[in-house]
């Protein structure tokens, strides 16, 4: 590509984000964060606070009940999936799984398709 076509696309390109801009700049959602956000740094300059200290501040807080915390913390923070035995009627064939990326039960979901491999499941363990 020659330098002069490659200067034409970005000004081309320049032309198309400055009217872009000029649209969001009418918009009277953005008028009102942009009202929201200064005020917001005005009163964090008033009261000397950084954003973190604003997100920490305001962000979730763990629950005080211990059971929850017990729980999240013996399961390493993700709750162990359910295991789904499956059996395909056509060949016997059977699949266990915890997630639906087996490589088997995928062939049959493309095969004979989601729903009726769904169908194929015969029991369902914690």
């Amino acid at each position: 590509m020659s330098l002069l076509s490659d200067y034409v696309k970005k000004e081309q390109l320049l032309k198309q984000l400055e009217q872009e801009l000029k649209q969001m700049e009418g918009d009277q959602r953005l008028k009102a964060e942009l009202e929201f956000k200064e005020k917001l740094e005005a009163l964090m300059n008033e009261y000397d606070k950084s954003s973190a200290d604003v997100i920490e501040l305001l962000g979730p807080k763990p629950e005080s009940s211990g059971t929850s915390q017990a729980s999240s913390k013996s399961s390493g923070g993700r709750r162990k999936r359910k295991l789904k035995i499956y059996k395909n009627p056509n060949s016997g064939e059977v699949v266990e799984t915890r997630g639906g990326n087996h490589k088997t039960l995928k062939a049959w979901k493309d095969e004979h398709g989601s729903e009726t491999v769904e169908s194929w499941v015969v029991r369902t363990e914690d």
